[in-house]
């Protein structure tokens, strides 16, 4: 389980980045920014992937509510134009830009970091090791779980509200049955093939 150790190694608030959303094949790459008070944050705080969906939204409130957070959003057409590695390390600067802190250190997960001028460290699998890390994991998985339920409403045929955006197979034969919306990664090869086609 995640703990503070990664934290203590540093002064000033630190902060976590996650992000969630570089996979799939259609919706915004989602990053959140966490500080967590000095005590008094919720237990479970875990990868988001190995939380449940209402463990999820019942620490998301939480932390919402004891923690400073940031969210970061870049949408499927800067992602076309930046590519999804370029996006993502844009929502991770616009999450931790929404801190409305300064941290003094921030802790990314994964082996690369953005242009910042924050000190930062990266932890490979870091949402398994930093409770900073693996709340924002949390709210980040959440915030966007939550944009694509309700891109769900208006796109049914594509079954978001039980992908994602990923490319399930259902979501795959809609894509070819039905086209890309505009909300589909077109510089991804499926959504790619999909233009051609159609």
């Amino acid at each position: 389980m995640p703990d503070l150790a990664h934290e203590a190694l540093h002064a000033g608030p630190v902060a976590g980045v996650d992000e969630a959303g570089r996979g799939p094949l259609a919706g915004p790459v989602v990053a959140a920014a966490v500080i967590l008070p000095a005590s008094g944050f919720p237990d479970g705080l875990n990868d988001s992937k190995q939380v449940k969906p209402a463990d999820r939204e019942r620490l998301f409130g939480l932390l919402m509510q004891c923690a400073v957070v940031g969210v970061g959003i870049v949408e499927p057409e800067e992602i076309d134009r930046l590519n999804i590695l370029q996006a993502t390390m844009k929502a991770m600067t616009l999450a931790v830009d929404a801190l409305g802190t300064a941290p003094g250190h921030v802790l990314v997960d994964g082996n690369r970091l953005p242009r910042w001028h924050w000190p930062a460290t990266a932890i490979v699998k870091g949402d398994a090791k930093s409770l900073s890390i693996a709340a924002a994991s949390i709210v980040a998985k959440h915030t966007r779980d939550q944009l694509m339920l309700a891109a769900a409403l208006d796109y049914p045929h594509y079954d978001w509200a039980s992908n994602k955006g990923y490319g399930s197979p259902r979501h795959l034969a809609a894509l070819r049955d039905h086209g890309p919306t505009p909300l589909h990664r077109r510089s991804f090869a499926p959504v790619a093939r999909a233009y051609l086609s159609s």
